[in-house]
């Protein structure tokens, strides 16, 4: 029998021993680029554990394509790159983090390169210069994205896992799934100064062992939660954990309402989530009708045609493809010469070759997928959410970067910096000795639950989940489609919890559970905001509300186990 189960507010209890508790003094719950930077950040005198649920490297770090935003030409500049992400932002970005962000880039940046990532350089007559190639994607006014050929994520990643094996003072534990994370008013070690975060309880997917990990600092580096519909651009690690753990734990997340549908993800019948990136339109990619047509429609939608923003072209797809009937549209960039298609487009040339497409002489069938969650658990600049102890980086967190809709090659970006910021103000308060007594944890808690001879329960569950999230809180929403969404949720939810509190964990009954909650509160933040801005388009809304100031969509648990949703006026 799997040794697992329950501690919520309703049946904590944990008297059965499981695995022994084991301790180290920073906890990464996370292997992507932002999880792993700051193991590398901080370890040296500090024990380091890293916990990924999956294979190593495995992240949405590992399929992006595009790069990282710096403003490093001559002719761009720190001005140019905030404004180009304020606009995107459609009035919710908050300038200080912007700034701070966009100023931190070129040293992010540079300790990339220190690290030897391999980024791509331009081409001379004799081979490679000594400048790097930028190349631009939409919403950017320069050329400022700093890649290495079409897979940039993996060479940071690899570049990163490399270096955090050989480093002896960070454990690194993969197939380990968060389950819950454990607070000191949950372990009877709470005081006057008030709650704090003491590790979480994993379960190690391979043998069903859990065991509680705990750390004087957690740090959530989870990525995010495109796994909530059906079609995505995401790995199958990216279920929320993160920002369902902290919601739980009381922390607040805001903005969850905008999700970002990348626009050219490969439609093929065989290919389960293959992207096509931005930079292939920031190269001189045309969108066109099929049919036979080939007309190209993005003019019609914006006047920066191709080069308009990921919500806006998203829209125009999703408007051109309802209004005939199509099941998908074309990316073109045959115009461009073989040599150059190859050069910059390696990886993803080879992929769709794989699948019979040849880009270098007919166009690509894409669709738009849920790419990127721009809401999240609620931080400060130092990556502190509002539980003591408890950090959030990367795609987990909410820092007020992304506005209403992320600027293109912007969210590694953040990963990298936020890393950075997190590890430093961890690395002060271990020098100050905070948090030195870390108490005993106890067990899970397996006295009541049984193992389930109903798994068909939990992938029934899974489906339909992803279904009505696709088709209801999609790319165009409207009041009627939320609500029916929720009334789905509410019955699925209630369905869930029961299963979870009678039987014993696996890894898609935490996982599905991790999304059912970030499903709610996607749900509940676009209810919350009746105009439409951003990523979050409402027929019924379909202007932004310029009768007041600019909110973020605040949600958040009380002590009482009540919902509540704030709109804070964006500063």
């Amino acid at each position: 029998m799997s040794t697992s189960g329950p501690l919520d507010p309703d049946t904590e209890g944990a008297q059965t021993p499981t695995a022994p508790a084991e301790y180290s003094d920073v906890l990464i719950i996370g292997g992507g680029m932002a999880g792993l930077s700051c193991a590398l950040a901080l370890a040296g005198e500090n024990r380091v554990t890293i916990l990924t649920k999956g294979d190593p490297g495995e992240s949405a770090t590992l399929y992006a394509q595009g790069g990282i935003a710096a403003a490093m030409d001559p002719n761009d500049s720190f001005e140019a790159h905030i404004q180009d992400t304020l606009e995107a932002g459609a009035g919710l970005c908050h300038e200080g983090t912007v700034d701070h962000v966009v100023r931190s880039a070129p040293g992010a940046i540079q300790r990339l390169i220190t690290m030897g990532v391999p980024f791509t350089r331009e081409l001379g007559e004799e081979g490679p210069l000594t400048r790097f190639h930028l190349t631009r994607e939409g919403g950017h006014s320069h050329r400022r994205i700093i890649h290495t050929a079409d897979a940039t994520g993996r060479a940071v990643e690899s570049t990163l896992l490399d270096a955090v094996y050989r480093h002896p003072e960070i454990r690194f534990l993969d197939h380990h799934v968060a389950i819950q994370l454990i607070p000191a008013s949950k372990v009877g070690t709470a005081d006057t100064s008030g709650d704090r975060c003491w590790g979480v309880y994993a379960l190690d997917s391979r043998d069903g062992t859990v065991t509680a990990f705990g750390a004087r600092f957690t740090v959530l580096a989870t990525g995010g939660a495109g796994k909530v519909y059906l079609y995505t651009s995401n790995p199958d690690t990216a279920t929320g954990d993160g920002m369902a753990m902290a919601y739980r734990a009381g922390c607040r997340v805001a903005n969850m309402e905008f999700v970002q549908f990348h626009p050219t993800c490969l439609y093929h019948p065989e290919a389960k989530s293959f992207l096509i990136s931005e930079a292939v339109r920031g190269e001189g990619g045309l969108l066109r009708l099929g049919g036979g047509s080939g007309d190209r429609f993005m003019s019609r939608h914006d006047e920066r045609a191709e080069l308009a923003p990921r919500d806006i072209v998203a829209r125009a797809i999703d408007y051109e493809m309802k209004r005939t009937g199509a099941d998908c549209v074309y990316l073109d960039i045959s115009h461009k010469p073989a040599k150059f298609i190859e050069t910059h487009f390696p990886t993803i040339r080879a992929k769709l070759l794989e699948y019979g497409i040849d880009m270098t002489a007919e166009p690509i069938p894409v669709v738009p997928a849920a790419h990127y969650t721009c809401g999240g658990v609620i931080t400060d600049l130092q990556g502190r959410t509002d539980l003591a102890g408890l950090y959030g980086i990367g795609e987990t967190s909410h820092t007020g970067l992304h506005g209403a809709n992320r600027l293109a090659s912007n969210s590694l970006l953040e990963g990298l910096v936020f890393a950075t910021e997190a590890a430093e103000d961890i690395d002060a308060r271990l020098s100050a000795d905070e948090a030195t007594e870390q108490p005993a944890l106890p067990a899970w808690d397996t006295s009541r639950v049984t193992e389930s001879d109903e798994q068909v329960v939990v992938a029934h569950d899974w489906a339909e989940l992803r279904q009505f999230m696709w088709d209801y809180v999609g790319i165009v929403r409207t009041d009627k489609r939320l609500g029916r969404a929720k009334r789905r949720l509410d019955m699925l939810m209630g369905e869930i919890e029961e299963y979870y509190a009678r039987f014993a964990v696996s890894q898609d009954l935490i996982e599905l559970r991790h999304l059912a909650l970030v499903a709610d509160l996607i749900i509940r933040s676009a209810r919350a905001r009746p105009e439409s801005r951003g990523l979050h388009y409402n027929r019924d809304y379909p202007a932004p509300d310029n009768t007041r100031p600019a909110w973020d969509t605040v949600l958040y648990r009380t002590l009482d186990g009540d919902d509540r949703v704030e709109h804070v006026p964006v500063e």
